[in-house]
């Protein structure tokens, strides 16, 4: 771990390596929240043509800088960096898609068409990052309700919901 000033405020950033994916993933931490109980939480998914290059075919810029806005005004809280780029299909396959966008295709189809599933991210790491930071239950960030149902099923306890409303592109 180590300080990480921010334009979003300072953080403690910490590092996580997931040797059965050889993966590693990030917490942006405000507070210390061991013990904590409604903790704000983001869990973000890799997103490089959104969060990197600012593509418009996506919202997950914006809901990043939401989220990092939303925690750095706090005392606790935490996003979640996970490495699950493209739904979980990857960079390269994920560009693919892009094509098939291109053609007509929306983002599930274009990702069942390459043979993938439509919705193919994975929460087990960010369960466990979350019990890693000794948090207690959550109040996490999120629009999607497969998020909080995949976070259940690893036995995370969901306290509240907090939507992250932006302009969509």
């Amino acid at each position: 771990k180590a300080d990480l000033p921010s334009r979003f405020g300072n953080f403690t950033l910490y590092g996580f390596y997931d040797g059965k994916e050889d993966k590693e993933h990030t917490a942006m931490v405000r507070g210390d929240l061991a013990g904590m109980e409604a903790v704000p939480v983001r869990i973000h998914s890799q997103c490089h043509t959104g969060d990197v290059l600012g593509s418009l075919r996506c919202d997950c810029r914006d809901q990043l800088e939401a989220a990092l806005r939303y925690i750095g005004e706090r005392e606790v809280g935490a996003v979640i960096y996970l490495m699950q780029e493209g739904r979980g299909i990857g960079l390269l396959n994920k560009i693919k898609a892009y094509a098939l966008q291109d053609l007509g295709l929306d983002k599930v189809e274009a990702n069942e068409y390459l043979g993938y599933p439509g919705e193919g991210r994975d929460y087990k790491v960010g369960a466990r990052i979350i019990e890693l930071l000794g948090i207690k239950s959550i109040a996490l960030m999120t629009n999607n309700p497969d998020k909080i149902d995949k976070l259940q099923g690893e036995g995370i306890k969901i306290t509240g919901r907090i939507p992250i409303v932006i302009e969509p592109n």
